[in-house]
């Protein structure tokens, strides 16, 4: 189990004002914010980081959506990070998100559901790359 994971606080979200909320929300459930930026994704961008989604039928809506407006991209720490990342931010379908996660609290839909985790630590490393430098990561050691 890796200790490092990645997320986005998706446009959705930063347009209707939850950055802070959903911060608060990663800082209380014990993360270490090992790098951050707000940034607008270019649609080559969203398509670069969501390839491997390039078949699926959603992959124009959610590279539009994600290169629609500002994100913020985090690169967190906390043992075992990518399954207490994806606990904190609940199911893909916030309709069956457990109470109390990011996505049943602050997501619209399930295109527009708030916040992005890597699904496994060999992921969470990719992504993180994807966005970071290595000089860009600040560890609190």
């Amino acid at each position: 189990m890796g200790n490092k994971t990645f997320a986005i606080i998706k446009p959705d979200a930063v347009k209707n004002g939850h950055t802070g909320k959903i911060y608060d929300r990663v800082l209380t459930a014990g993360f270490k914010i090992l790098s951050a930026k707000l940034m607008k994704m270019t649609l080559a961008q969203a398509e670069g980081f969501y390839a491997v989604h390039k078949e699926r039928p959603f992959f124009g809506e959610l590279t539009t959506f994600m290169s629609s407006g500002a994100c913020m991209v985090l690169a967190l720490e906390k043992e075992n990070a990518v399954a207490g990342w994806r606990k904190t931010i609940g199911a893909t379908n916030p309709e069956e998100a457990d109470e109390g996660t990011i996505r049943k609290d602050f997501a619209t839909s399930l295109g527009e559901n708030a916040v992005h985790g890597s699904d496994s630590d060999e992921n969470a490393e990719k992504e993180i790359g994807f966005f970071f430098t290595e000089s860009e990561l600040i560890s609190n050691q």
